[in-house]
């Protein structure tokens, strides 16, 4: 349950899919790493919340206590802190594991591929930030999704909006994943979760929510900088001012149309510390909508500054930001798109088939066969001694083949090849 295999129209799908995300992820200047799917059980505890529930634990014979890994950004973490990087720029494509309950019409599986981007380094303030926003928008334009929102908040203000409502220190973690529910749930279901499950105060949530239903951009950003019980938070203040930082980049990035400063973004993982960020897909359901709807999360991220520190010995740090590309749901959308479009898809690349119209001429066919491989060009024949010509020209046209080289008596008398275009049935004589 909540794996799946994929036949050759899906892995085509997938192939291209991925290569469009890896070519933005190259075109700014990321290098590819790989980790192994095992990690130790240690590494992973700890990390995610309360989403810890959801990894998968093996037990390996030499009695290591191992985990199947749940996302990509720990196993970077640990891979920078091993091997004392303080600065690299990288991108990791690949399955992770989740024991989750899948839900596989909206794309979630036990078993799934992440694309990650992640800038490790300390550089100046929000540079690095402003170009994983980027890259989302560029991927997102890129493959066509239709209209999309960037939400992006910032931890600090929201441990600053839970410190001057009153919210105790200890419980700002489960504050925080009650708050990211406010994409999927009303207002007044958070606040009763907060005071009921979570253990706040009334007032505190009601005071919470008077700052989590905000958003906007800039002029936002100044409101909020004026707020004068906001503003006397030093942790608020740092991450308005950096959220300020951010918006002046993205402006020149020309992006800031597709953003949105979402005071409800809280990103239910432990390690982020900085500035968080999500992507959903919006769909126009009819023109009467004030609203567009949400069809769910396609990317995420942030920034996790202290991460690497707990796997180095010394505690050292390095700052990261990086961002998750939310392949599946796209995938999913993608291929509902192309089912309902009715478009065939190739699954193979085959440039050319070689055929022949003539009996006894299976020698003649690999000859030449070998030679086009040699060549390097992708190139087909049917596994029969003497196949039908017509047998032949019905397999280029059911697979999408655009070229048969036919070679029959003739043509081997006058050392030429014909080449037939198979959908405007125009030959040649090479």
């Amino acid at each position: 349950q909540g794996t799946r295999d994929h036949p050759p129209a899906q892995a085509a799908l997938r192939d291209r899919l991925l290569s469009a995300v890896v070519s933005c992820f190259k075109r700014h200047g990321a290098a590819a790493i790989d980790t192994p799917v095992l990690e130790l059980r240690e590494t992973l505890m700890g990390k995610y919340g309360e989403d810890t529930k959801l990894i998968y634990e093996l037990q390996d014979q030499g009695g290591e206590l191992l985990a199947l890994r749940y996302d990509l950004t720990v196993p970077f973490a640990r891979y920078l802190a091993m091997n004392k990087i303080t600065n690299m720029k990288r991108y990791h494509v690949a399955k992770v594991y989740r024991r989750d309950n899948p839900a596989t019409t909206r794309g979630r599986y036990r078993e799934f591929y992440q694309c990650d981007f992640d800038i490790a380094g300390q550089f100046d303030p929000m540079i690095p930030d402003a170009e994983c926003l980027k890259i989302v928008h560029e991927i997102l334009s890129d493959l066509q999704l239709g209209d999309f929102l960037i939400k992006v908040n910032d931890r600090r203000i929201l441990n600053g909006v839970f410190a001057v409502c009153g919210v105790p220190e200890s419980k700002f973690i489960p504050a925080c994943s009650t708050v990211d529910k406010l994409d999927k749930v009303p207002w007044e279901e958070v606040r009763s979760e907060m005071v009921g499950e979570k253990g706040l105060s009334p007032e505190a949530a009601d005071r919470i929510g008077e700052y989590v239903q905000l958003h906007g951009g800039l002029d936002l950003i100044e409101r909020l900088l004026q707020d004068p019980k906001l503003s006397q938070n030093k942790l608020a203040k740092e991450g308005l001012g950096d959220m300020k930082l951010l918006f002046e980049y993205l402006t020149l990035f020309g992006i800031t149309g597709k953003i949105s400063f979402d005071l409800s973004l809280a990103r239910g993982l432990d390690y982020y510390t900085g500035v968080i960020f999500e992507a959903v897909l919006l769909q126009q359901e009819n023109e009467h909508v004030e609203e567009p709807v949400s069809v769910g999360s396609v990317a995420g991220g942030g920034r996790y500054d202290g991460l690497v520190g707990m796997f180095d010995p010394k505690g050292r740090k390095v700052p990261c930001v990086g961002v998750s590309i939310g392949i599946e749901r796209i995938f999913s959308i993608l291929e509902q798109r192309l089912e309902a479009s009715g478009e065939k898809l190739r699954t193979t690349e085959t440039q050319v088939l070689v055929a022949t119209p003539q009996k006894h001429l299976l020698a003649a066919r690999l000859k030449l066969i070998s030679e086009l491989w040699d060549a390097g060009i992708k190139a087909e024949m049917l596994y029969k001694k003497d196949p039908k010509l017509l047998k032949q020209l019905q397999y280029c046209e059911d697979t999408g083949i655009p070229l048969a080289a036919i070679v029959g008596e003739q043509e081997l008398a006058d050392g030429v090849v014909k080449l037939r275009d198979v959908p405007t049935r125009e030959e040649v004589r090479m």
